[in-house]
């Protein structure tokens, strides 16, 4: 396995989105959470991943693979070198990580990918106004009225 198997059989996943962060790691997301990062410069880890639970503790007794860095506490895997795995390991394993991830996100963000919408996905929800905000506003607008009352009746005396 290397890199460019890795981004091509990840790319090849549903709505799965790329981009370069945290100087040249290349992460792959669903629906704006990461599935999988891997590394485009040499670095102690090539490839992390999440895992269930079976298989977190599973595959890091394996020579070459380990808690990922940082990602640990969420059962994230990391592997230290690309021949780690066999490259069908790796696919199942991606494939997974993807599931769990997809399975996490709110049903209505699943459903805007189901259905193609994915402009959407990023969009936060609109947020209603406070009661307190709105009770301050109704009393702005109480206030404005009762202050242009006292003006005209200033105007006609």
């Amino acid at each position: 396995m290397n890199l460019e198997l890795i981004r091509e059989y990840c790319l090849s996943l549903p709505n799965t989105t790329e981009m370069i962060q945290w100087g040249a790691d290349l992460l792959f997301k669903i629906g704006g959470k990461m599935y999988a990062v891997a590394a485009t410069e040499p670095s102690r880890v090539v490839l992390s991943f999440k895992a269930t639970p079976e298989h977190f503790f599973e595959y890091q007794e394996r020579e070459g693979v380990i808690p990922a860095p940082y990602m640990a506490r969420n059962q994230w895997l990391a592997m230290e070198r690309w021949d780690a795995l066999r490259d069908g390991e790796v696919r199942e394993l991606l494939a997974i990580s993807y599931k769990l991830v997809l399975e996490k996100l709110p049903k209505r963000t699943q459903l805007e990918l189901q259905s193609g919408k994915t402009g959407s996905v990023k969009k936060s929800a609109r947020k209603k106004p406070s009661k307190k905000a709105a009770k301050t506003k109704s009393a702005r607008k109480k206030a404005a009225k009762k202050a242009t009352r006292k003006s005209r009746s200033k105007k006609n005396n």
